[in-house]
């Protein structure tokens, strides 16, 4: 059994293999996803377990989210995802949790954009420099002709970290004090808050792509209720997963339906309807919630990746 700490398990889910496991378990009928737990620990803290499991791996997410660490310097997530072998029960590898979450979770959007066409992301803003935004950014730079970033966050200096990690990547960036008011510039719009009301509060360019990350519950919101609904009259909106039906704050609280709106899985099993929708013109809104299910496909990922690249 292998416990590893988060560089030794960012080193086990390079994005290209990571995007491609994620797209497997969307179209697999094997895995099986229980309810998830959430637990309210303490003021705004949460202690989440999210189990799943096929007929060859089961896996269990033990996290803890902490949001007021962010005022000590320390991280919000802290946890851990174990990997069992179906037939013995050994456990396999145990994973960083958070590494785990911020680099699946970026796989996820990197599997919808990879379904876009006639699309350019090369102009991206993103908004919120805690570990998605660093996922989003580096998911970006290995799969995708990203060109530019502008990065909004809750203090300019974190902004300007991830403003100069991608300088030093060689992308062009720009660290902003606040979301500007004219979006038309970006090809591409990324929300990573757990923002408790809007922070999008403009409408994006008629053809812009926007992935909303952060709001992981029903109360959580990062996108403005009539931008919502603009895209929903205009463009398409989609979900990660049905789990997103009762979960997707950002549409829930613009007055509309979830499970409405085609799924990743819709787009990852070739449905013409889902596939038509998503090279349409117009704006999309990818709407993504988290599902264990990713955590399964990470943990598959980085089993296959310890195995073939162990001398």
């Amino acid at each position: 059994m292998n416990v590893l700490g988060a560089e030794q398990t960012a080193e086990l889910l390079p994005y290209r293999e990571l995007i491609s496991s994620v797209e497997r378990a969307s179209i697999s009928e094997t895995i099986h996803v229980p309810q998830r737990g959430v637990y309210s620990t303490n003021a705004d803290n949460h202690f989440f377990v999210m189990p799943a499991y096929d007929e060859q791996q089961c896996v269990t997410k033990l996290i803890t989210h902490a949001p007021r660490n962010s005022l000590l310097n320390i991280p919000t997530i802290v946890g851990q995802v174990s990997v069992f072998d179906v037939k013995t029960g050994q456990c396999q590898i145990i994973l960083d949790g958070p590494t785990v979450t911020a680099r699946r979770t970026a796989a996820v959007t990197g599997v919808f954009l990879g379904y876009l066409t006639g699309r350019s992301l090369s102009r991206c803003l993103i908004v919120g420099a805690g570990a998605q935004g660093y996922s989003h950014l580096e998911m970006l730079m290995g799969t995708f002709d990203l060109k530019e970033v502008s990065v909004v966050s809750r203090t300019i200096d974190g902004a300007n970290r991830l403003a100069n990690y991608a300088r030093n990547n060689g992308i062009l960036a720009n660290a902003l004090q606040e979301v500007p008011e004219l979006l038309e510039p970006f090809d591409l719009i990324i929300t990573c808050t757990p923002a408790q009301e809007s922070v999008i509060r403009h409408r994006p360019r008629s053809d812009a792509v926007m992935c909303a990350i952060g709001a992981y519950r029903p109360s959580m919101v990062e996108w403005d209720r009539e931008v919502i609904r603009w895209v929903a009259k205009t463009g398409t909106i989609f979900v990660d997963t049905r789990d997103a039906d009762h979960e997707a704050g950002d549409i829930l609280q613009s007055g509309l339906d979830p499970s409405v709106y085609p799924s990743l899985a819709d787009l990852a099993k070739q449905f013409l309807p889902a596939r038509e929708r998503a090279c349409a013109k117009g704006p999309l809104f990818f709407k993504s919630c988290g599902w264990a299910g990713w955590d399964l496909a990470a943990g598959k990922c980085a089993l296959n990746r310890l195995l073939t690249h162990t001398p």
